[in-house]
């Protein structure tokens, strides 16, 4: 069966798409079969592991029953691909059915058994999307910076996390919270990762001993339709992520 990860924080400028698209390469590059979902209506999982975004069924057509999942699963350089587009920021007033938050576990279940990972990138909110990525989860992980108002953030997820555990996903475990732009010499890091970790015992949970540094080629790989782990392979965010993946693994096998 499929270890399913949602990447999720309903604060935008976080990293999510960024951590979706290293997690999912560097897991494939660990001989890991891998599906990236991309449910987020800005599209930019899919364009960033190099897809055209506009010419294909996405996971928007499969909700709607226009498209098969194997119609919208696409490969790119290391794993498959579901990408999304706009069309599905209509999904909170267009799927209104009793099983609305339950469509893409049920979706997912028929390829659960091919894949070793299922990777989801969230939009940057609380909406039937991402109850629909909870659902489907096994694990979350909770990309922040470190500024105050991710934190808040972070802490706004745990009654989403709780009303989930209560009703569609009572297994859900949060594997992490990932302190991304991190820099250690700052006061502001220390403090939120302090405050980060207080959160994290709330939830049952942990601050990932990796954290992801700055660099510009965060901002650059997308614009070249790689991951950072292709485009800056030597940069300190790319070693990092590499760092995080060994980390998710471990703590698979514990």
């Amino acid at each position: 069966m499929s270890t399913v990860i949602a990447i999720t924080n309903q604060k935008g400028g976080v990293g999510k798409t960024t951590t979706s698209c290293s997690l999912a390469c560097g897991l494939a590059m660990n001989n890991k079969r891998v599906l990236a979902v991309d449910l987020d209506p800005q599209g930019n999982l899919g364009f960033s592991l190099g897809l055209e975004i506009e010419t294909s069924a996405t996971i928007y057509e499969v909700f709607k029953g226009t498209a098969t999942l194997q119609e919208a699963i696409r490969p790119a350089k290391y794993c498959d691909v579901i990408s999304s587009n706009i069309l599905l920021s209509g999904a909170e007033l267009e799927f209104t059915g009793k099983q609305r938050e339950s469509m893409l576990k049920q979706i997912l279940s028929t390829v659960a058994g091919y894949y070793d990972y299922i990777i989801i990138d969230t939009p940057p909110a609380l909406n039937v999307l991402t109850v629909n990525a909870y659902a489907a989860a096994d694990y979350l992980i909770i990309p922040m910076v470190p500024e105050i108002l991710s934190l808040l953030g972070v802490s706004q997820i745990k009654d989403t996390i709780n009303t989930v555990r209560s009703t569609v996903n009572p297994k859900l475990v949060v594997l992490g919270i990932l302190l991304n732009k991190y820099n250690p010499r700052t006061l502001l890091s220390k403090e939120v990762k302090e405050m980060a970790q207080q959160i994290a015992s709330q939830i049952d949970s942990r601050v990932f001993e990796t954290h992801i540094r700055s660099s510009v080629s965060v901002a650059e790989a997308p614009a070249q339709g790689e991951s950072l782990l292709d485009y800056a392979p030597r940069s300190k965010p790319a070693q990092d992520y590499k760092a995080l993946v060994s980390e998710v693994l471990a703590l698979m096998n514990t």
